[in-house]
């Protein structure tokens, strides 16, 4: 036995038997294509995510060129003064008050167009504008500038998952980059002068102990945002809505009791983890399950078959929303013992702004459909590093109010 090739349209195809062949018989081994040691246990990735010798200068390479340097290059004191003053927009008790009120608008406008037919295309008609209309609204964008906000978004996504270096890709990546810098720099400067709405305001006032963000800061904070905070989303909510409708049962708990929606979203997270790998550069030679990765080593972090590992999690190719190995009560914390935003010091940022955004188009969806269903066969999720289906009709009957 090989190990398996995380670049073959199998992998990309069904990752999740390779990752148990991964994690039960090569649990280290070094990818010749890649050129990186591949980490695929449960215990592995949490302690790449968690311990600092993991570093997160890989991004140099595969970000810089396209969003400058960002927090997730930077480590030490550097580090911590921007999250600590990046971290404060997103608390749970300034973001949801804050935003709360203007994505579910949003939502409910999507939702009145279809929400009488008795189907839809969900990803098509509500995931896609869904996502981007609700991170141009977080970050502060006008909504007449969103049709330019879409090509910026879609060239940076694109860029960042060009692993084949089409230079069509690569030269629109650029471009995007630099009409969203010069887009972005006189917004954030106005946004000095004049509070408005959005992150990018919220961003230019925060002040701890003294400190405040360089405008380049807010900037680079600002397009890594609209590179990593909209993608995910739409995968996030397309794996969740998917799990649930090929689970009625739950799907029922859940229409009939919303307080169960953190559990759900929290297991669905585990289940089908919307990034499926993130890289690491170690510092030192560092020992994991199966040997020893030495220092100065690319790293690719499985966090799809970390959530998957049954020395972690029992049953663990089964969506259940009231499984007991799951620590619902921190799972959008840095606390969380699941995988799937990381973890440590840089535990994702915006997995407040995932939750919110997602839990409200679903609560919204299951106000307005009943008995929602697959049009056809349940689709499979597709893609390497981000996951979900590529789209999911439903059908439904139409609540009545």
């Amino acid at each position: 036995m090989t190990p398996p090739d995380i670049f073959s349209p199998e992998f990309a195809r069904d990752p999740y038997p390779f990752y148990r062949i991964m994690r039960d018989e090569f649990p280290l081994y070094l990818h010749p294509g890649a050129n990186a040691y591949v980490l695929s246990r449960y215990d592995d990735v949490r302690e790449a995510v968690t311990n600092p010798e993991f570093t997160t200068r890989s991004y140099a390479a595969q970000i810089e060129p396209i969003l400058g340097v960002t927090i997730v290059q930077l480590d030490g004191r550097d580090h911590a003064r921007q999250r600590r003053l990046l971290a404060a927009p997103f608390r749970p008790d300034r973001f949801q008050p804050e935003f709360g009120p203007v994505i579910a608008a949003l939502a409910d406008r999507l939702i009145a167009s279809f929400k009488n037919r008795g189907e839809v295309e969900f990803i098509g008609e509500f995931i896609s504008p869904f996502a981007v209309g609700a991170l141009a609204t977080v970050v502060g964008l006008p909504q007449s500038d969103i049709d330019r906000f879409r090509k910026w978004y879609t060239a940076l996504l694109r860029f960042g998952v060009n692993l084949i270096g089409d230079p069509e890709v690569t030269a629109a990546g650029f471009a995007a980059r630099d009409e969203l810098d010069a887009y972005l720099r006189p917004l954030v400067a106005e946004r000095r002068r004049s509070a408005g709405p959005g992150l990018l305001s919220m961003l230019a006032h925060v002040e701890l102990e003294g400190q405040q963000l360089t405008d380049d800061e807010i900037v680079r904070f600002g397009m890594l945002m609209i590179f990593a905070g909209g993608e995910t989303v739409e995968k996030t909510l397309a794996t969740f809505v998917r799990n649930l409708v090929a689970h009625p049962e739950q799907l029922s708990a859940l229409q009939a009791e919303r307080a169960l929606m953190d559990r759900a979203l929290a297991e669905s997270l585990r289940y089908t983890a919307p990034t499926h790998m993130i890289p690491r550069k170690t510092r030192a030679d560092l020992a994991v399950s199966g040997g020893t990765i030495p220092a100065e080593a690319e790293v690719i972090c499985f966090l799809g078959s970390a959530n998957r590992d049954d020395r972690r999690f029992a049953g663990p190719d089964k969506y259940d929303m009231q499984r007991a190995d799951l620590d619902t009560e921190r799972a959008f914390t840095s606390a969380a013992n699941h995988a799937a935003f990381g973890g440590g010091r840089h535990f994702c940022l915006g997995a407040v702004m995932a939750k919110t955004e997602v839990e409200i188009a679903v609560n919204r969806l299951l106000d307005s459909a009943a008995g929602l269903r697959f049009a056809g066969e349940p689709p499979t999720d597709e893609g390497l590093f981000l996951r979900g289906p590529r789209k999911l009709p439903l059908e439904f009957t139409p609540a009545q109010h």
